[in-house]
């Protein structure tokens, strides 16, 4: 056999001063499948599919949306391969579309993560206090302000502290996390079959895993937040750099993230359908008053009253903590990326390029998002928690942006090669363009389903306030963009990336031929 090596793209990891080598593709997975924040992705999503109308056919939607995810996660695979810049949409969209449209992209996935960061915070706040018995403080808004922007200043402070720090955290969290998912759908179907669950339990079965009998409305009602509830497995990318195999491990990563998503999201969805039934009294996952965490609500129920049941009642919490948390920690590494990596670009002002020289991590992108979103949630919280609520279900119109303009990114980029193999046409044309045009499709379904009056928790001028945050949000973009022009001439006339092109050699994979 003999290896045939493309021309390497010059490490950029190298330009920026970010510590390669620093992670294992394990590590990799680890970031990727941790930043979904799984166990209270499920927890609070896993009601809101049920009311929507979806039934027991809830478990096909979460099931479903995985594949258009994983059409794009085979994109950012593909783009990863050919260039491995931190910068990831920014960079691969600039390269495809241009500056503007480049700019604009990176902005859509900031904002997608300050917004994220402010649920985050008040999920970290709210559940340490529940954690320690304080359930009164739990219900107050200051009181769980206060706690939430501590953790907030922590995981800004250990991403500040070193790559590894941030993974070997990234390990331990997920690790409870997980294990605490595992023994509740091991302890809830053996009861269902068993015998013991109560009333209320069905026996799992085929059906569930088929949409019959759902109409129009239901199933855009349900394939939002079910498409959603992938959202943060690219983190791993983001951190592409500081990878051990830059061109390969965080592609692979992100494939693997979104696998062992959807394997952990259909088996605790069938055992809590199974166990609560979709009735909407009592543990029923049909009852509104559950749908914001699910799993609380049938943590008693399905562990019993008993030392075990305490236990693992304690670590159901735990598990929603910790969850809140490892999503915060990758939520703040990939956004100090994209902003150090469109500084070293000439996107931004260069103070955002600045790295810690022990450290060898973003020092200004770190603390800028860790403000901002301080001030953010801060602002958002005592405005209104309805106003926090809206704000970050406006999340989902970002990630429409997000995975569309990657997706097509990658069918433009490699539009030249596309028919030189089967392989070229179905994992950098095919596959890719069918996510970004699902993607682009769920983004005007959100736009019009949340601009709907009763779709959230606002209205404004009678549109729905989730749709108005979220296009207000992106179009803040512009304005920005024009007063960052001036600083960065450079940038924008094409100079830092050149449009329509990857690097040298970014069009070859390394590969072992006879």
């Amino acid at each position: 056999m003999t290896e045939v090596v493309a021309h390497a793209i010059p490490p950029s990891a190298e330009s920026k001063g970010l510590r390669r080598g620093a992670l294992s593709m394990v590590s990799s997975v680890v970031i990727g499948t941790a930043s979904t924040a799984p166990a209270y992705s499920i927890a609070a999503t896993l009601g809101l599919l049920v009311i929507a109308g979806t039934g027991f056919q809830a478990a096909w939607f979460v099931l479903f949306a995985f594949v258009p995810v994983l059409f794009v996660a085979l994109a950012f695979r593909e783009l990863n391969s050919a260039e491995p810049d931190c910068g990831t949409n920014f960079t691969w969209a600039t390269r495809a579309f241009g500056s503007k449209v480049g700019w604009m992209s990176g902005w859509v996935v900031t904002i997608a993560q300050l917004l994220a960061m402010t649920s985050q915070s008040a999920i970290s706040g709210k559940y340490t206090l529940l954690l320690f018995g304080l359930d009164s403080l739990a219900d107050n808004k200051f009181a769980v302000m206060a706690v939430g922007l501590a953790w907030l200043v922590l995981l800004c402070w250990i991403c500040f502290r070193g790559i590894e720090v941030s993974a070997r955290m990234q390990w331990a969290l997920l690790a409870v996390e997980l294990a605490v998912l595992v023994v509740f759908s091991v302890v809830a179907l053996w009861r269902v079959f068993a015998g013991t669950a109560g009333p209320q339990a069905s026996t799992p079965d085929w059906s569930w895993l088929w949409p019959s009998g759902i109409g129009l409305g239901a199933f855009v009602a349900a394939t939002l937040p079910a498409v959603f509830l992938y959202w943060g497995w690219d983190s791993s990318v983001s951190v592409n750099e500081e990878s051990a195999d830059p061109r390969r491990s965080p592609g692979k990563a992100a494939v693997i993230s979104t696998v062992l998503l959807v394997l952990n999201y259909v088996v605790v969805t069938i055992a809590a359908l199974a166990f609560a039934g979709i009735g909407k009294d009592g543990i029923g996952l049909g009852n509104s008053d559950n749908s914001d965490d699910v799993l609380a609500g049938l943590g008693g129920a399905v562990f019993g009253d008993g030392t075990f049941g305490k236990v693992m009642g304690v670590l159901l919490i735990v598990s929603v903590l910790t969850s809140a948390a490892a999503s915060s920690q990758a939520t703040i590494m990939p956004c100090a990326r994209t902003t150090l990596s469109m500084a070293v670009h000439g996107a931004l002002p260069s103070v955002f390029g600045k790295v810690h020289p022990r450290y060898l991590t973003p020092t200004v992108s770190t603390w800028a998002f860790g403000i901002v979103s301080f001030v953010i949630y801060v602002v958002l919280s005592l405005v209104s928690t309805d106003v926090l609520s809206d704000s970050v279900s406006a999340v989902g119109l970002t990630i429409g942006v997000e995975y569309a303009m990657t997706s097509l990114a990658c069918v433009w980029i490699f539009r030249k090669t596309l028919l030189s193999s089967a392989r070229n046409f179905v994992m950098r044309g095919l596959l890719p363009l069918l996510g970004g045009l699902f993607f682009a499709l769920v983004l005007v379904a959100a736009v019009i389903y949340y601009a709907q009056p009763d779709s959230g928790e606002t209205t404004v001028f009678g549109i729905g306030g989730v749709a108005v945050i979220g296009v207000l949000a992106i179009a803040v973009g512009v304005p920005l963009m024009a007063i960052v022009y001036r600083s960065c001439r450079s940038f924008f006339a094409g100079r830092g990336l050149p449009r329509g092109s990857v690097p040298p050699g970014g069009d070859s994979i390394v590969a072992d031929v006879a």
